[in-house]
């Protein structure tokens, strides 16, 4: 019956380790910028953003074709009092009036817009260039959704590391608790290095809870972003993180100047802004319209009129806005310089996010070689001192520092190397370089 019993159990705790594995998700960070590239809300959006202003560029340019309408009428009149003032209708006045009881007209009107003050043309240089700092804009989300992955996707690898070294260290607290006891029992050691083990140990237990909440916490972050169901759990592997080639790192701000998306947005609204200028200065020209059209007219009984074509040249100049269209000028001029210093301040904003980029780069570098140095000195340190306590030449309060100190350098090793791929994306995100390496690992 025990071995049933036991034999149950087993398949029990097997089912539930296999359930538990299967709802754990691996993902490459490759796949994850992939998979937000496709599914975020703020991509879609910068996409659909993108197709409004290719719709209204293509309005712009409609502008320029002729308009062509068509009209007709049928009327029935009753009862018309008809009074024709010619030589021949006073000449005859005792002659009977038509009956005039119907009227039918059509007409076909054309024109075509010959010169409007520049206006038609500079309209479709704003679309268009707005149109392009939209799609800048769309790309430049593109780079910042992308960039959230990569720091989303680095905690969550940070926090599972940091969650496996605590357990690690968590046994070898537990185990030094259960050796205490027993030398406490023996009367070997006080009990107040008992506690000090076990006040270790909660601490210890503390740091795993904490790291814990993190992981959850950041795995809930990513997989909304990703759009998975929210219960996913996602795993990242150490290779799939830590194991690839950092080239053409960046030195300085001319890659950022050059690829910057959202620095691009800004160009192409300058240049909208010029062409806006240049539109409310068109009220200072006249109208100039091609006209064009054909009417057909039938009056039952008094007129009839068929292929009756007209052409001809429209001009139309309002003379008002000669002293009222200043101030849309200026307003416009006003706000091509808003734009002008904006790109200005960006620039700067740029420069400087690429020197600190570049700095933390440096650092990340320069604080991975101290860790590792610390880490052998730590252990080297542990060593020594366990060795010691072992030979009764130092205390516990020695020997639980120094595993203190073996944990804390052991846990700045281990992230160390990805805390310099975190920093080298930030990087290629602050020059404009992100996803031209996510698109290039694609291929």
């Amino acid at each position: 019956m025990k071995i049933s019993q036991l034999l149950l159990f087993g398949v029990y705790f097997i089912g539930i380790s296999a359930i538990d594995a299967q709802e754990k998700t691996n993902l490459t960070l490759d796949e994850a910028v992939q998979m937000a590239w496709n599914k975020s809300n703020d991509v879609i959006l910068g996409n659909t953003r993108v197709n409004t202003k290719k719709y209204e560029l293509q309005a712009a340019k409609n502008s320029q074709y002729p308009d062509l309408k068509a009209a007709g009428q049928y009327q029935h009149l009753t009862k018309a009092t008809i009074d024709l003032k010619t030589s021949s209708s006073s000449s005859s006045s005792s002659t009977t009036p038509p009956l005039v009881d119907r009227l039918v007209l059509g007409q076909i009107n054309a024109s075509l817009p010959i010169f409007q003050g520049f206006k038609i043309q500079n309209n479709i240089n704003v679309s268009e260039d707005m149109y392009q700092a939209e799609t800048a804009k769309a790309k430049q989300t593109k780079e910042e959704i992308a960039m959230r992955v990569v720091e989303y996707y680095a905690s969550l690898y940070k926090s599972q590391k940091t969650l496996e070294i605590l357990k690690e260290n968590q046994k070898r607290a537990q185990q030094r608790v259960f050796d205490f006891g027993e030398m406490e029992k023996n009367g070997i050691i006080p009990r107040n290095d008992l506690l000090k083990s076990q006040l270790q140990v909660s601490k210890i237990q503390l740091s795993i809870d904490e790291t814990t909440n993190n992981l959850s916490i950041v795995n809930y972050y990513l997989v909304t972003l990703l759009k998975l169901p929210a219960e996913t759990k996602l795993e990242v592997r150490e290779s799939d993180f830590t194991n690839f080639k950092m080239d053409n790192i960046p030195t300085d701000e001319k890659p950022a100047l050059e690829n910057r998306k959202d620095l691009d947005a800004m160009r192409f609204q300058e240049k909208a802004s010029k062409a806006s200028v240049k539109i409310a200065k068109s009220a200072y020209y006249p109208s100039v319209t091609l006209i064009g059209g054909y009417t057909t007219l039938d009056v039952k009984n008094l007129i009839n009129v068929q292929n009756a074509m007209n052409f001809g040249v429209g001009v139309s100049y309002d003379l008002s806005d000669i002293l009222k269209n200043g101030t849309l000028v200026k307003v416009a001029q006003s706000k091509s310089l808003e734009v002008q210093n904006s790109q200005e301040i960006l620039t700067d904003n740029i420069r400087i996010q690429v020197r600190q980029a570049i700095e933390n780069y440096d650092l990340s570098l320069k604080q991975s070689q101290v860790y590792h140095e610390a880490f052998d000195q730590a252990s080297e340190n542990y060593r020594i001192v366990k060795d010691k306590y072992d030979n009764g030449l130092s205390d516990t309060n020695d020997l639980l520092e120094a595993d203190v100190d073996q944990l804390s350098s052991k846990i700045n090793t281990a992230l160390a190397k990805a805390n310099i791929i975190q920093k080298y994306y930030e990087l290629l995100s602050a020059t404009g370089q992100l996803s031209q390496s996510f698109n290039l690992s694609k291929i």
